[in-house]
């Protein structure tokens, strides 16, 4: 399916190189609207990113383009590692895969996978072997977060703390360290998800690629493992465990501190969630390092669980089927977008590996909108 309209995103030209050789714009992760403000991660940051919407052209498009801001999570929350690593060139990256917001907080996820390094072009036969036998443990991944959000004039930004003595907001992240959190001890034992910890994302192993809020609860949707073709879902909820963090906490009475939701995606994964309504809206891709395909998926009643669900495929609509690049351009992260005045909800999409002909000057980068269609009636 061909996009509808796109829009433009503007960084300033002096906060978009993360290194020498990449740019925020190459690949974002995730995206998030609210109202005149769009909130974008990539996942080799340790920031995010806050544009503002500017007036429509005289076609009609969209643009971001005032205002870029950049917030360091450093500045917010007590990470495990500092922002640079052994090198200069060096980011201890969050890997961000997830934002959502409940109008008090922005939440926001990193991937919590391992790492494997990647073969060289200029690599010998050894050398690249010793590089795939590889694999590292980035602490700052291990990101179950909140931040406090508040309303400034044309938009929205991100504060530590907020609010009166007794009734304040703050800025605190799920316990952990270097070599994992609450959740992922948690899950080492867990039947279906503990022998895939120890594997690396892009191996099918343990990896969050998404972040929604069901009520009081998050919504973590898993890119891998997929289990005999079924993707995942962990459902968690958190509470205050003392300045600056957070603790997992049981669900509803029930003494379980976490459920999980399997759905059939045709073998795929799950790349980002979006709440619509009382619905949920999946985007879902290859677990492993494959350009496509790549689909949105609509899970009737799928943002109000009341309990663990195994979703067939005949309870899920196939909203719609997103173009990808062999190589470039992988839809990443969605986020619901008006169009048409509002007259229609649709659906904008940024990529991963974005490819040369999204990219316009030195600092703007282009991103789709794709119409979403009607919910069919009887579903669910």
């Amino acid at each position: 399916m061909h996009p509808s309209n796109i829009v433009l995103l503007e960084f300033h030209p002096e906060r978009d190189n993360l290194t020498k050789d990449k740019e925020l714009r190459d690949g974002l992760s995730v995206a998030l609207r609210m109202g005149n403000t769009l909130w974008l991660a990539n996942d080799e940051s340790l920031s995010v990113e806050r544009l503002t919407l500017a007036a429509e052209d005289s076609t009609g498009k969209s643009s971001f383009t005032r205002d870029h801001r950049q917030f360091a999570l450093h500045d917010f929350l007590p990470l495990p590692l500092p922002p640079s690593g052994e090198s200069a060139e060096e980011i201890n990256e969050a890997d961000i895969e997830g934002l959502a917001c409940d109008n008090k907080y922005m939440w926001l996820t990193g991937s919590h996978s391992l790492r494997r390094k990647q073969p060289r072009a200029d690599d010998g036969a050894k050398k690249a072997q010793k590089r795939l036998a590889s694999v590292s443990s980035d602490g700052n991944r291990y990101l179950l977060a909140r931040i406090p959000i508040v309303e400034e004039e044309g938009g929205y930004t991100l504060v530590k703390e907020t609010g009166q003595k007794g009734k304040q907001r703050t800025a605190a992240m799920l316990r952990g360290d270097q070599h994992g959190n609450e959740l992922t001890a948690l899950l080492k034992e867990d039947e279906h998800f503990g022998p895939f910890l120890a594997i690396p994302g892009k191996d099918n192993g343990f990896d969050i690629e998404g972040l929604a809020i069901a009520g009081r609860h998050l919504l973590l949707g898993l890119r891998g493992p997929v289990l005999r073709g079924w993707a995942a879902i962990v459902e968690v909820a958190l509470v205050d465990e003392g300045p600056g963090l957070l603790r997992l906490a049981p669900l509803d009475g029930d003494e379980r501190m976490y459920r999980k939701h399997f759905l059939d995606l045709g073998g795929l994964g799950i790349r980002d969630l979006c709440v619509q309504g009382k619905d949920l809206l999946i985007l879902a891709g290859p677990t492993m390092d494959l350009d496509g395909p790549v689909h949105v998926y609509r899970w009737p009643g799928g943002a109000q669980p009341d309990k663990e669900t195994v979703v067939p495929a005949d309870k899920l609509e196939r909203v719609l089927a997103l173009p990808y690049g062999e190589g470039v351009d992988h839809p990443e992260g969605m986020t619901l977008f008006e169009s048409r005045g509002g007259a229609e909800e649709a659906l904008m999409v940024v990529h991963d590996a974005a490819s040369a002909s999204r990219q316009i000057g030195e600092s703007i980068l282009v991103a789709d909108v794709f119409p979403l269609p009607r919910r069919k009636k009887g579903k669910g």
